[in-house]
């Protein structure tokens, strides 16, 4: 992989973790448990990811 590759993966890692955290904190000030907010930060994480991989994908 070329070093711009690996940037921008760690550029869409950083920023699917930080949509995350934001997904499972609001979850969480919302009234969901723990658990339940864990899981709504998972998978907005993993929606995101998906999203820029499709992206990629599409462009080559």
């Amino acid at each position: 992989m070329s070093p711009l590759q690996i940037l921008s993966l760690l550029l869409a890692l950083s920023t699917a973790l930080n949509i995350a955290i934001t997904a499972a904190l609001l979850a969480r000030r919302s009234g969901a448990g723990i658990p339940q907010a864990i899981l709504t930060g998972a998978g907005t994480a993993a929606t995101g990811l998906g999203i820029y991989l499709a992206a990629v994908a599409a462009y080559k």
